[in-house]
């Protein structure tokens, strides 16, 4: 727990930008891609009461998730499989975790659970990168993993118009860029800067 909530390892603090900005900013591009497909969508209105109640709430329960995945897990895998490879393996595993809750629980299609999934496997590699980039600070995926769950229940009628095939399809490309510029192995090594953040393996 100790490891978890160590805010001070995150370093260059200018990673807390995409921490808390990321997911909000891919949350908007969603909400405009669908209003340009012209789907049905109530005019955007977010109670600024809500978000420190849902940033706390959710935090909690960040806390311990990922204390488990990135705390734990997170450097065995990547050792044998490289960042993106555990991000996609532990992504796939974390979506599976959920696969009863958004399909049998809440009934949601088939379609729905599946751009859900994809949006999760492709989060999770943005996790990998964001932990690897910040000195592996488990404290900066918690608050990253805090503001996903922030963000989509902030979305406009978050339960009847939230589309994850479109976000699932942001942000898969949003991970594939992260990858091809970082590199899959470490995703620590960005190709254009001539300082590398090289990890122990």
């Amino acid at each position: 727990m100790k490891k978890t909530l160590n805010y001070r390892k995150i370093n260059p603090k200018i990673w807390y930008l995409p921490i808390f900005l990321l997911m909000p900013a891919i949350m908007l591009l969603s909400y405009l891609v669908m209003r340009f497909m012209g789907k049905p969508l109530p005019e955007p209105h977010i109670s600024v009461l809500a978000i420190p109640l849902f940033f706390v709430m959710f935090f909690i329960a960040a806390v311990f998730e990922e204390a488990g995945w990135m705390g734990y897990a997170a450097d065995p895998m990547q050792h044998r499989w490289g960042a993106s490879g555990a991000g996609i393996l532990m992504g796939s595993i974390w979506g599976m975790w959920h696969l009863a809750g958004w399909h049998f629980q809440t009934h949601h299609t088939a379609t729905w659970t599946a751009g859900q999934f994809i949006s999760t496997v492709a989060l999770r590699i943005i996790i990998f990168w964001l932990y690897n980039n910040t000195g592996k600070s488990v404290f900066a995926a918690v608050l990253f993993h805090d503001m996903m769950n922030v963000s989509e229940f902030l979305f406009p009628n978050y339960g009847s118009h939230y589309d994850p095939v479109i976000t699932g399809v942001i942000t898969a490309i949003l991970a594939a860029v992260v990858t091809f510029l970082w590199g899959p192995r470490t995703l620590a090594r960005f190709r254009y800067s001539g300082q590398n953040i090289r990890l122990p393996y």
